[in-house]
């Protein structure tokens, strides 16, 4: 087999990949858990090659920052669907606020403390390397982030999320994807099945990265709530507690598709690729989909109402902004090594197992304290600055 019908077959069980979920929903097909979440799951991990795919492509004709941001906003769209369900209907019933809010708080958590580590730990072993480093062209991302995170220690302080919140995230994340879309295009070298691409004239490239990622987008719409759903009877099955599930195995259910897309690039020699990913996606979600939250809420309401957080959400909400502090500090040098990734993974998988507030208190403290070490290296201190300089440079390229 030559290697363009070696790519034309991986493009071709891809696509098998995603289409069998529909086909087989469309007859009746209901399997029971623990088999409920295998082939939906099979689509998103389909739909995961195709974006991988496409992205490297798109970068021919676009800055990697808006591939990346457009693939990141494409593989989250399960946990846009699910939190929207979620504050749509706290608007009818406030009970669902508390769903909403550790959904998430869910997501935004494992993104930084098991996913960022994730994409370290596997392009260390699978290319002997001890860290990934960084292009200061993700600037805008950790600059975005660091704002971003500054505004959220208020949502506590006042507990509730109002229009006003969205007004100001959705302004961060505007002036974030313009900045990125500016940004100067360098025409990546591209290899396996997303060189088959790269080598069609720039009319079919163009035409082909676009019916890919909307085939993409599409499969992972129709296959995310039924594999969220079936990972949720699975952990129902096994008598897992609700919350616990609404918080972390429903996000890491929706999530999948990004970590699988960003451990793809990781496998390829693509760390830095594959963590600006999820970056992008911290990013969208600490902005989009925190400010997203009171709009569907006020909508759902029919009036602009805030969304009331009890203490617990409010303290959810405070401790994942200390996360994101502390890994923006980590990250702002531009480097990230298996000792820092280890820190996050330890952080992070701790704090499951002491729920009350008194511990969750004792991570926040960690965190912050944690964040003041790292920033009281004179480095640290150059390197935010460096940070801001690029984030901060609007010249078209």
């Amino acid at each position: 087999m030559s290697l363009k019908a070696r790519h034309l077959f991986y493009y071709a069980a891809a696509l098998l990949a995603c289409a069998q979920w529909p086909l087989l929903h469309k007859t009746g097909f209901v399997p029971g858990p623990p088999w409920e979440a295998l082939f939906p799951g099979l689509a998103v991990l389909g739909a995961a090659f195709l974006l991988s795919w496409a992205a490297e492509a798109a970068e021919m004709d676009i800055p990697q920052g808006v591939s990346v941001t457009l693939l990141a906003l494409i593989a989250v769209l399960p946990e846009y669907a699910v939190d929207m369900y979620f504050a749509w209907k706290a608007g009818k019933d406030p009970a669902y606020t508390a769903y909403a809010c550790a959904n998430m708080t869910g997501a935004n958590r494992l993104l930084i403390g098991l996913g960022w580590a994730a994409v370290l730990f596997v392009y260390a072993a699978a290319h002997k390397k001890k860290q990934i480093e960084l292009d200061p062209a993700v600037s805008p991302e950790l600059v975005t982030l660091g704002l971003a995170t500054l505004y959220a220690f208020l949502i506590p302080l006042k507990s509730t999320l109002s229009l006003l919140d969205f007004v100001v995230f959705l302004a961060l994340f505007g002036v974030y994807a313009y900045r990125v879309s500016i940004a100067e295009v360098h025409e990546p070298e591209l290899e396996g099945p997303a060189a088959t691409i790269g080598a069609l004239p720039k009319t079919g490239r163009r035409a082909a990265v676009t019916l890919l990622f909307l085939y993409a987008a599409a499969a992972i719409w129709l296959a995310a709530e039924p594999f969220a759903e079936g990972m949720l009877a699975t952990g129902r099955a096994l008598q897992i507690d609700e919350f616990f599930l609404v918080q972390w195995l429903a996000p890491l259910a929706s999530e999948a598709p990004e970590f699988i897309v960003a451990t793809l690039f990781a496998l390829r020699g693509k760390g830095a690729v594959g963590l600006r990913i999820l970056l992008a996606s911290k990013v969208n979600q600490w902005t989009l989909l925190v400010g997203m939250l009171p709009l569907a809420y006020s909508l759902s309401a029919g009036s602009p109402a805030p969304m009331h957080l009890d203490a617990r959400q409010a303290h959810e909400i405070l401790l994942t902004a200390a996360q994101s502090i502390f890994a923006l500090a980590i990250l702002i040098n531009l480097r990230f090594n298996l000792w820092e990734g280890g820190l996050l993974v330890l952080l992070f998988s701790t704090q499951l197992f002491f729920t009350s507030w008194h511990t969750r208190v004792v991570y926040v403290v960690l965190y912050l304290v944690g964040t003041a070490g790292w920033l009281a290296n004179p480095g640290t201190r150059v390197a935010v600055g460096r940070a801001f300089r690029v984030a901060l440079d609007f010249r078209k390229r």
